[in-house]
């Protein structure tokens, strides 16, 4: 699957299948400060990601 990663932005080649969670770990990223979109749909970490996905991570943003 592609991966484009933010902060710091770049793009890796990941095989699948895997689930969210276990992409994140394999990261290095803690799964409570990203955010997974597939498409233009947020996906949960219990959810597969295959070959054939393309996926986005961003960090989670807070204000106020």
């Amino acid at each position: 699957m592609q991966v484009h990663l933010h902060n710091p932005k770049r793009d890796l080649e990941v095989s699948g299948p895997l689930q969210v969670t276990e992409l994140v770990k394999s990261l290095g990223l803690n799964r409570e400060s990203v955010l997974v979109i597939r498409g233009d749909s947020l996906v949960t970490h219990d959810e597969t990601l295959h070959d054939d996905d393309v996926v986005e991570i961003r960090p989670v943003i807070s204000g106020g």
